[in-house]
């Protein structure tokens, strides 16, 4: 069974993060820099929420809010679903799925360990699948 662990194991090991305090504005100026879409809000180590794109175009765009002028902790996502490194990734799939959401934290002994996106796992997939379909069509030429 594959797992998140395999999934890290593969991916840079940088965890982007602010703390509730910090401005919509420059929380955005970090995610375009560092080309992300979302991140984790953490304080004293310990995770308090979530920031993505959707909660920028719910919570400021579509609320006329000022980003320059609203903390973070008014609009984070609380409490987000998270994982741990020995979840399936079927598992993921489908928490992302039934819940419509793109970003899933992952803790372990609660600690942030990493973060999965949408994207990470359907990479992860096709990989896996691609491998498999090499190793089938080698098998069957052998």
């Amino acid at each position: 069974m594959k797992t998140v662990k395999h999934i890290l194991n593969n991916k840079p090991a940088v965890v982007y993060s602010i703390t509730a305090d910090v401005s919509v504005l420059e929380a955005l100026k970090i995610m375009m820099e560092k080309n992300i879409s979302a991140l984790l809000v953490i304080e004293n180590e310990s995770l308090r929420g979530i920031f993505t794109e959707r909660d920028y175009a719910r919570k400021i765009i579509l609320q006329g809010r000022s980003s320059k002028d609203t903390p973070m902790h008014e609009v984070m996502t609380r409490n987000p679903h998270t994982i741990t490194p020995q979840e399936s990734i079927d598992h993921c799939m489908q928490l992302m799925t039934d819940n419509h959401f793109r970003h899933l934290p992952v803790m372990e002994n609660d600690r942030v360990v990493g973060m999965l996106s949408i994207g990470d796992l359907v990479k992860f997939i096709i990989e896996d699948q691609q491998r498999t379909i090499s190793e089938l069509e080698n098998y069957i030429n052998s």
